[in-house]
This record gives structure tokens, sequence and C-alpha cells, in this order.
């Protein structure tokens, strides 16, 4: 099972986990990330995710995590925003009962 950690802000952080892997595969990943920029970790999460996608259309199968990975950007995208304040003052809504009209 993956290990769950929370930052310094009491946000949880992702899952992490720890692969074993041989060493001419370990040079192959880190030559891929330099290759695009992206560090070693972030390099082996998308061909793990990719390789999982096609896996399951293999397979036939729609990805359960299809929805959950919607939702954590959707959740990261609104985190990212901030809070945002209202330029005036809300105003007070009235309600009239008709015994006060007459």
């Amino acid at each position: 099972m993956a290990t769950r950690q929370n930052s310094t802000n009491g946000k949880p952080k992702s899952p992490r986990i720890q692969v074993v892997l041989p060493e001419l595969i370990c040079e192959q990943l880190t030559i891929l990330a330099t290759n695009e920029s992206r560090t070693v970790s972030n390099m082996a999460k998308v061909l793990i995710q990719e390789g999982i996608k096609k896996y399951f259309e293999k397979e036939g199968r729609a990805l359960i995590s299809e929805h959950n990975a919607n939702t954590d950007k959707f959740r990261d995208e609104l985190e990212r925003h901030g809070v945002r304040r209202f330029k005036r003052a809300s105003q007070r809504i009235r309600y009239y009962n008709k015994s006060d009209e007459e």
C-alpha cells in the first residue's frame, strides 16, 4: 500500500511508492527524463500512467481512476486559485409580508 504524508501546511501529499529498478532501466529512464526536461520521478510517473492507460484499453475496460484523476485535477486547480473577495459588501435581502404593505 502506498504511504500518504501531510505537507507542512496540513494538506495531504500524493501517495508515495518505492520501486527497485535494474541498472539499465534506471539509466534509460534518466535519459528519457533528461530529453523531456523532467525529473526522473516525474518521467516514471508519466510512463506508469501511459502504461496503465494502454493496459486498460487493451483489456477493453474503462479506467476506474479516470474519474479520480479528473477530480484531482479540478481540486488542484481550485487550490491554485486562492481565495477571492467580493469587491463590495453584500446587500441584505428584505422580505415583506403582505400585512406589512397595508
